[in-house]
């Protein structure tokens, strides 16, 4: 495939992980005002999406041999870190506050590129990341209920720096025979999120009557099963999928402020689903965040100057994507 075209497929890939990503808030919304806890159903989400996948992970259960590391890393921090840290912080600071600390995970991410893996960052990246990162503070309404507490903050860091582990650890399937397939990744990053989060919410104590019931959803009543297939399939399972694929066709910086577009998404679902109506504010913001992706992702990444490691050549231009050498 050209290299253009690779791109244009990643972007479009990174579009639809954003949707799917973005989705998930107004159909666990209306579970959570039925009664289930946060937790519980993050726990739903990633234990349904688990098994959805078993036949992959089956089928790629090599892995488990070849790439341990890997597949256990991605369970704990892409899936099971990012849910739990987040939820966590939403106890203690507002909603705004965390979605925003999390989402400076493409900075992060910049970071990470620049200062350890000593690789050159494009202007046109770090420019998209402020835009993105500006905008995201417009979407959330940050003034609106601004809380210092060091614990929530700490909580929501660490639910960035765990994003930061998703694109990163996305990247990281190697190359040749060596190359893990992104698909099984998933699939066994799912299967360790589970049963990380399986001892966190204890599903046992859950509300399961609530399941076979209805939730409301701005003053219409919808399944909940309905809403839980949403939640696993195309919030999950979707999601997922296109996103660690659209990483290896892009690069975790482009790819991770493309991401920041889930943001944007969620606030217009909620807009149009739940009646949460989107303030002047908010508007110019999501458009600042629209502006920030398309200037990141229409950068081609530079090569890097030298070797990252002593006897490793340094990738040709054209090339670079953060993280190609080996959670």
């Amino acid at each position: 495939m050209h290299a253009s075209q690779g791109r244009s497929a990643g972007l479009g890939l990174a579009l639809v992980s954003a949707f799917a990503f973005g989705g998930s808030g107004v159909a666990a919304k209306p579970l959570i005002e039925a009664g289930l806890d946060p937790l519980h159903v993050v726990w739903l989400r990633v234990t349904g999406a688990a098994l959805v996948m078993l036949p992959v992970a089956w089928r790629h259960r090599a892995l488990v041999a070849r790439r341990p590391a890997l597949l256990a890393g991605f369970g704990l921090l892409a899936v099971a870190g990012v849910q739990a840290c987040y939820f966590a912080s939403l106890s203690r600071i507002p909603v705004g506050v965390a979605l925003l600390v999390e989402y400076l995970a493409p900075a992060l991410v910049l970071g990470w590129v620049r200062f350890v893996q000593r690789r050159p960052v494009t202007r046109a990246a770090a420019v998209g990341v402020v835009l993105a990162a500006g905008g995201l503070a417009c979407v959330v309404e940050i003034w609106s209920g601004l809380s210092f507490d060091a614990l929530g903050l700490l909580l929501a860091l660490g639910a960035a720096c765990c994003q930061v582990g998703y694109f990163v650890l996305s990247d990281q399937g190697g190359e040749g025979d060596d190359a893990a397939d992104p698909i099984g990744v998933i699939a066994y990053g799912l299967i360790v999120g589970a049963l990380v989060l399986t001892v966190l919410a204890r599903p046992w104590g859950m509300k399961w009557s609530v399941l076979g019931g209805s939730a409301d959803m701005n003053g219409t009543p919808v399944p909940a099963a309905v809403l839980l297939c949403w939640i696993v399939l195309i919030a999950t399972v979707l999601a997922y999928v296109t996103g660690v694929i659209s990483v290896r066709r892009l690069s975790p910086q482009v790819a991770g402020v493309v991401a920041c577009l889930e943001a944007v998404i969620a606030t217009v679902f909620a807009w149009v689903l739940l009646g949460e109506h989107l303030a002047a504010p908010q508007i110019v913001g999501g458009a600042v965040v629209l502006c920030g992706a398309f200037i990141a992702q229409s950068s081609t990444p530079r090569a890097a100057s030298g070797p990252v490691v002593p006897g490793v050549p340094a990738p040709a231009e054209g090339e670079l994507s953060a993280g190609r050498s080996p959670a």
